[in-house]
């Protein structure tokens, strides 16, 4: 028989509403599913057990005070405007009482809280990747990883935004009941099963910033239609009609990363894209997407990704609703 997992969800003002539903509407179904309502028991609170509102206006109202809860298996920490400048209270609960939870997680800017309780000291965590550089810069002792989607370190979790929460928790039911119950939650919920920690959040047009520069805003474009041309700097600074020097110069400063860069990152997600919606070979999506060979791209997705192409497209595998 599966053991029932407490679920704590905490709530404060200013949360951001998805981040607290998102995984707890998981964890209903991961009971539902199993025929086992109760298998998850999933209980909110808030410090002084009164009721919230969240940044989009919705008034949530708690199960209990923090003091009236016990330590759960599983401390989800959601995220949200009010994670700015939190109640000192809140903090302090968290400081001496997450550590005894089987497992801590945070969606989105709810790894500031744990980082302001000093639970991600000496960690890798993530956040939304418009925040990891703040993350970073007001918590040096965390390694802030901004790509992934989510990152567990030891029994602590951390997720990009929003909606990383519910592909974390995804994760979580998975782990607990098997891939079938958790595919049968994605179904209900028809969302993918799940997509995996190290897909990055954002797509390579909207990590990197848009050149002010005609010619570099071309060029920009210009790479993402045209990934099996000559992509080398001296290529495409003829084509902006600068010389490379000046090119490269000029792109980093309005792009914020070398061309080079921009190109792998570009190709990468190409690839990605190709590996998730098609059926087409490994051999076949490295040369349309400019590799060259399949060993090269192999190379581009084990570095960024921590998998190789075949791995990477088995664990993303992409569900239809169920009939």
């Amino acid at each position: 028989m599966t053991p029932r997992r407490t679920v704590l969800i905490l709530l404060f003002e200013e949360v951001q509403s998805l981040d607290v539903t998102g995984p707890l509407e998981v964890f209903a179904y991961g009971g539902f599913v199993t025929g086992d309502p109760d298998l998850y028991e999933v209980r909110t609170a808030t410090v002084d057990g009164g009721p919230v509102r969240t940044t989009s206006g919705l008034r949530l109202l708690p199960d209990m005070a923090l003091h009236e809860a016990e330590v759960p298996h599983t401390l989800v920490v959601p995220g949200g405007d009010g994670t700015r400048a939190p109640d000192p209270r809140l903090v302090a609960w968290l400081r001496e009482n997450a550590p005894r939870a089987e497992r801590i997680v945070s969606v989105c800017t709810g790894a500031f809280l744990l980082a302001a309780a000093g639970l991600l000291d000496g960690r890798r965590a993530t956040t939304h990747w418009a925040l990891c550089p703040t993350l970073a810069e007001r918590y040096p002792a965390i390694r802030v990883e901004p790509d992934p989607i989510y990152v567990r370190d030891g029994n602590i979790a951390t997720t990009a935004g929003i909606t990383a929460g519910i592909d974390l928790a995804l994760a979580l039911v998975e782990e607990d009941l098997g891939r079938e119950p958790a595919l049968a939650v994605a179904r209900a919920l028809v969302v993918f099963l799940r997509r995996p920690g190290n897909q990055t959040q954002f797509s390579a047009q909207l990590a990197v910033q848009s050149a002010t520069r005609p010619p570099l805003r071309d060029i920009q474009h210009w790479v993402v239609e045209n990934l099996r041309a000559d992509l080398s700097v001296d290529s495409l600074a003829a084509r902006a009609g600068l010389s490379p020097r000046h090119f490269a110069r000029a792109f980093h400063s309005e792009v914020g990363m070398t061309p080079g860069r921009y190109v792998d990152r570009v190709r990468l997600e190409a690839a990605r894209r190709l590996l998730e919606d098609t059926a087409d070979g490994v051999e076949t999506v490295a040369r349309a997407c400019g590799y060259g060979t399949s060993e090269a791209m192999r190379r581009a997705f084990v570095r960024s990704l921590g998998a190789s192409p075949a791995e990477y497209r088995r664990r993303f595998r992409p569900l239809t609703p169920a009939a």
